[in-house]
């Protein structure tokens, strides 16, 4: 699945549009709007938690409808708080994303030992189940990365003929500020194992956020779950420490 970065900030911008109608006309009838604000605020928060499972257990190739079903609201209800998927998918993303960041900061900042405050965020961000809902372009940077090094050649439309694809065209997850800031934070918490000679030489951040969305399988039992998560993410952290 792929999501098109470059639709997500006028569509966000349309859903910020679309908030602010559905909260209130702009009129001084507060006895009127706010009984509509608490209902539409709640109708938000079950959209989203909604959204946040079927994303999580279909990814996010899941269709609105099925988002909708699990809020138990309509699907006109979903479109009239995000007019896109793209916007929905995007709040997610940055939700997942942030709780990420801070997951990681808080291993860095209180835990001493290198290895175990890397194990201790890849451990509290698989239990999370925060894997399952990695933005894509997060997944997609060790591509990117090289894409933004070594110009690409491209065919022209209707022939044969290469040419050099400019630094300037080439879309860098990097560019999403919520992204840069994950990526910084979990590649101290790599640099600091590194250094340790603790963990693998040729592992990368991105290795490591691979290894929060593999290590978080979605199943119909949740102890189920939780087991093979548990079991899977001891598997794969065997892999990355040093020899």
């Amino acid at each position: 699945m792929h999501i098109q970065d470059s639709q997500w900030s006028t569509a966000t911008a349309l859903a910020g549009g679309a908030m602010m109608s559905a909260t209130g006309n702009g009129r001084g009838d507060t006895s009127r709007t706010t009984p509509l604000r608490v209902d539409a605020q709640r109708n938000l928060e079950h959209v989203l938690r909604a959204a946040r499972e079927v994303f999580g257990e279909l990814g996010y190739g899941a269709p609105m409808e099925d988002v909708a079903r699990r809020a138990r609201v309509g699907v006109g209800t979903v479109y009239r708080r995000f007019p896109s998927k793209d916007v929905l998918v995007r709040r997610i993303a940055e939700e997942e994303t942030s709780r990420l960041t801070e997951q990681a900061r808080a291993a860095l900042g209180q835990e001493d030992e290198p290895w175990s405050a890397l194990s201790r965020f890849l451990r509290t961000s698989v239990a999370s189940g925060a894997g399952r809902l990695l933005p894509p372009q997060v997944l997609r940077v060790g591509v990117a990365e090289e894409e933004a090094r070594v110009p690409q050649q491209r065919s022209q439309p209707g022939g044969g003929e290469l040419r050099i694809v400019p630094e300037a065209e080439v879309v860098s997850p990097l560019d999403d500020p919520g992204v840069a800031a994950l990526l910084d934070v979990v590649g101290q918490l790599v640099d600091r194992a590194r250094a340790a000679g603790e963990l693998r030489a040729d592992v990368s951040v991105s290795d490591v956020l691979l290894v929060i969305a593999t290590a978080a399988p979605s199943l119909p039992d949740a102890v189920q779950q939780a087991a093979a998560s548990a079991r899977l993410l001891d598997i794969l952290l065997e892999g990355l420490r040093s020899r």
